[in-house]
């Protein structure tokens, strides 16, 4: 028997809800075997971020090999990197290994709280170096206004222009945006589609954006193609959201819940 693998690397958050403990959540929920590179140890909590403590790029790498060596993986999933010098990093070590085919790339770049978790200018690293190897990228609308330069009025629009630019697939989130309805877009450069479903009213929206990217990559690795697995990943996250709208947990942007599949809600 053989384990699906995901090797996600990402910055932890002590709270649980989003970061490197709530890509191995979602990827173990979905039957996946979890494994971690950590980029950063972030003070963290549902009200904000305190802190940020880099790890080395070397020890990145180190990390990496390790796995990638020993374990492999099926699909990569790529979070919080805060410096352009830890892109590259990650970028040398994946084009190292031939065997990786699926990495999703969760551009990062602000928490929920609001609290910003880049040091520097590295959207240039991440544009030359990190989405050529990109499956695909999943920029959320701050996030795609800062690679477009300029503020998006039509998302679907925004989407396609992405994807033409870097020549990768991209899954836009809407989460941002107002009205009834979470509407995403996903372009891969042949079509472009809307994924939509009724937003739910919650304040517990703590790492949903490293949820529907670690939900991606999970369905990647169980062998689902590119677009059945933004589909079932936009399932997942609206289900967890669903299941976690109630709970109390934090003073601030509550988590979802990840095991809604498997607990008594």
């Amino acid at each position: 028997m053989e384990y699906n693998r995901v090797l996600s690397i990402a910055g932890s958050d002590p709270s649980g809800g989003a970061g490197i403990q709530a890509d191995i959540k979602t990827i173990s929920a979905l039957g996946c075997y979890a494994a971690t590179a950590i980029t950063a140890v972030v003070d963290e909590n549902t009200v904000g971020v305190y802190g940020i403590f880099p790890v080395p790029a070397d020890f990145v790498r180190g990390q990496i090999r390790s796995v990638l060596s020993d374990i492999g993986a099926d699909a990569v999933k790529i979070g919080m990197l805060h410096s352009a010098e830890l892109v590259e990093a990650v970028a040398d070590e994946l084009k190292c290994c031939e065997s990786i085919r699926n990495v999703v790339v969760d551009p990062v770049m602000v928490a929920t709280s609001g609290d910003s978790l880049m040091q520097g200018d590295i959207v240039g690293a991440m544009e030359k170096s990190l989405f050529p190897l990109a499956t695909v990228i999943t920029p959320n609308i701050p996030e795609a206004e800062v690679f477009l330069g300029r503020k998006i009025d039509d998302m679907k629009a925004a989407a396609v222009e992405l994807s033409t630019r870097y020549g990768v697939a991209v899954y836009l989130k809407g989460g941002h945006d107002e009205g009834n309805m979470a509407v995403d877009y996903f372009a891969d450069g042949e079509s472009v589609d809307s994924l939509s479903l009724p937003r739910i009213a919650t304040k517990n929206t703590h790492g949903t954006g490293c949820t529907l990217s670690s939900a991606i990559a999970a369905n990647l690795a169980l062998g689902y193609s590119l677009e059945e697995s933004v589909c079932r990943a936009k399932d997942f996250i609206y289900m967890a959201l669903d299941a976690g709208a109630n709970y109390e947990i934090g003073h601030g942007h509550g988590p979802v819940c990840h095991f809604h599949n498997f607990w008594e809600i």
